[in-house]
């Protein structure tokens, strides 16, 4: 089953105030996954940012429209309240609260438009879908923007020459921790040449454990090539009683050559174009930053 949209809490929040008391907000959440019938696994499914919870997010925004509707209140951190405006909607039997039936109060109009109303703080406008809450439109446009980024990152590296795709590498692996300094990563990598293994790198600064590194700017991983490359990979491995190993490519593996990595008594991580483009991007290897967009969380009351 699919999660509500935020707008679905709307009307459930405001009948769990009707009593006029004070209610805490996480034991609100907690009734209202009860009411809906939520799954532990639905419960515990997270944004794509991993930071929040989908659930408790939407709930969050519901009631942040309805304090901005003035249909409840807030007198003290993490409570709320419902207003004698909350009374009159509800004692009109209305069957669905949501954004739309919101504008009819100026408040929440001002709160949409961005304008400076009864509210001392200036909110943003925010372009919502029905089904959306401001977090998911901005974390489906990051992913969107991330994405299109990944492919991109992907297609220039199919097209540099193999000189510039290991220094590529070597910055990477440096940025993420491994290969000691660049000086070292850049001494240890494409130097062996020895039975498919092009580089050895130190697994921490220290140089207490070592990686062998196999690095393929293919453009395309026929499935005929895909096992006997990995195979040709562990068995240099093998050779040199290693028993740590990545194997980097421009393209994809074939699931042959995943079974098969996956089978392996030694550990060899297998990189594909994907996961290399993505981990450019988590470490900010051929890529700069457009834009920084800080969300104050705390302040909405979601942690």
């Amino acid at each position: 089953m699919a999660i509500p949209d935020y707008q679905a809490y709307m009307l459930p929040l405001l009948k769990k105030l009707a009593d006029g008391r004070e209610h805490k907000f996480s034991e609100l959440v907690d009734e209202l996954g009860s009411e809906f019938g939520l799954t532990d696994e639905e419960l515990a499914r997270l944004l794509l940012s991993g930071t929040q919870k989908v659930f408790p997010n939407r709930v969050g925004w519901a009631r942040t429209y309805l304090k901005k509707a003035r249909l409840l209140d807030s007198l003290k951190r993490g409570f709320l309240q419902i207003t004698e405006r909350g009374r009159d909607i509800l004692s009109q039997g209305s069957e669905r609260i949501d954004a739309k039936f919101l504008e009819r109060f100026p408040e929440f109009v001002a709160f949409k438009e961005g304008r400076a109303g009864a509210d001392t703080e200036r909110e943003p406008t925010v372009s919502l879908s029905p089904s959306s809450t401001p977090f998911e439109v901005l974390e489906d446009a990051y992913s969107q923007i991330r994405s299109a980024l990944a492919n991109e990152l992907l297609e220039t590296l199919q097209k540099v020459d193999p000189m510039q795709f290991e220094q590529i590498v070597i910055a990477l692996l440096v940025r993420m921790g491994y290969g000691g300094s660049r000086a070292d990563a850049g001494k240890a990598i494409g130097k062996t040449g020895d039975e498919g293994i092009d580089g050895i790198i130190k697994e921490d600064r220290l140089g207490l454990g070592v990686i062998y590194v196999q690095a393929k700017r293919w453009v395309k991983l026929l499935d005929d090539r895909g096992r006997p490359e990995v195979q040709k990979f562990a068995g240099a491995l093998a050779g040199q009683h290693a028993i740590k190993g990545i194997f980097i490519t421009t393209s994809s593996f074939t699931k042959e050559s995943l079974v098969y990595a996956s089978n392996l008594a030694i550990k060899v991580v297998l990189l594909d174009g994907l996961a290399l483009t993505n981990l450019m991007i988590d470490h900010g290897i051929g890529v700069t930053t457009e834009s920084v967009y800080e969300v104050n969380a705390r302040r909405l009351g979601l942690f």
